[in-house]
């Protein structure tokens, strides 16, 4: 299946096991309506939700790549690597894991305590009514608390007021390194995949320095496409992964219905010799049957 007809399969989306709106199983069902036989949960820094979408995806005679979307750093950016492996998540992968729900947890309380001080009264408690379950808390969580609280009209205000860079509730993690988060997935028997590369802000030679150092590292692949690109970008992405011998993936990051994005929903992928994820050898197992 090559990288242009592939319209069937999406590889980077969340469920309520981190900041998605549905359910692992409800968002196996969208997928489903929508005419996807292919997909992968990546929640954030969490599988704790790829073990329902699994039973069912197998139910609606679906394929269901596990996954997650790994928060790391390279030279003081937030770059995320989507990892992506066939069967059980191995020890070196549940340890990264581990760590980054440390991290997670400690933000949340610094947020909370940061945004108490602005008069969010009981900001744990609130961001976790928002939450709707025991999962990891995100900003988005507190903005919702915000909103809820009356301190702010909406998400977008609730972000330019308080939870934005630079703001009271940005607080900033330590989160791994690249090399560490690549070494993890590598020991797992994973792959490493640049997440939406298009969308951190560098500048093409940054974008080209980032790449240089991820494969240098053992990563081995990017997403080409992500949700809607512009094409020209998106050619321009094509040759700097090519020239680096990366494999190509694409995933809509779906988060929640009514938003610009659903599963499945991507641009076009443009003409190119780049090797889909899906024929990588130590995931062609996961993606049997395409």
């Amino acid at each position: 299946m090559s990288l242009e007809r592939a319209r069937h399969i999406d590889l980077h989306l969340h469920s309520t096991a981190s900041d998605g709106r549905l359910s692992p199983q409800a968002l196996m069902d969208l997928c489903h309506q929508r005419g996807l036989s292919c997909a992968a949960l990546t929640d954030h820094d969490t599988i704790d939700g790829v073990e329902a979408a699994a039973q069912q995806a197998r139910a609606l005679g679906m394929t269901l790549v596990p996954g997650v979307e790994l928060s790391t750093r390279w030279q003081g950016v937030g770059i995320h690597v989507v990892a992506l492996w066939h069967g059980e998540a191995r020890p070196p992968m549940t340890a990264l894991l581990e760590r980054l729900a440390h991290a997670r947890h400690d933000r949340a309380l610094e947020i909370a305590t940061r945004l108490e001080k602005v008069g969010l009264e009981n900001a744990l408690e609130r961001a976790r009514e928002q939450s709707g379950g025991a999962r990891l808390l995100g900003r988005p969580d507190f903005a919702r608390a915000l909103v809820a609280a009356g301190l702010v009209p909406d998400m977008a205000r609730a972000f330019k007021r308080y939870l934005g860079s630079g703001k009271t509730g940005d607080v900033k993690v330590h989160w791994p390194t690249l090399e560490e988060t690549l070494e993890s997935v590598r020991l797992a028997g994973g792959v490493a995949v640049v997440a939406h590369p298009l969308r951190y802000g560098l500048t093409r030679r940054r974008l080209g320095l980032l790449l240089d150092e991820f494969t240098a590292l053992g990563g081995e692949g990017a997403e080409l496409i992500s949700g809607y690109q512009n094409d020209d970008r998106g050619r321009d992405l094509a040759s700097l992964l090519a020239k680096r011998g990366l494999y190509a993936s694409l995933g809509s990051d779906f988060h929640y219905q009514g938003g610009a994005l659903a599963p499945g929903t991507l641009s076009a992928a443009p003409r190119s010799q780049l090797i889909p994820i899906w024929q990588h050898p130590r995931l062609a197992p996961a993606f049997d049957g395409l």
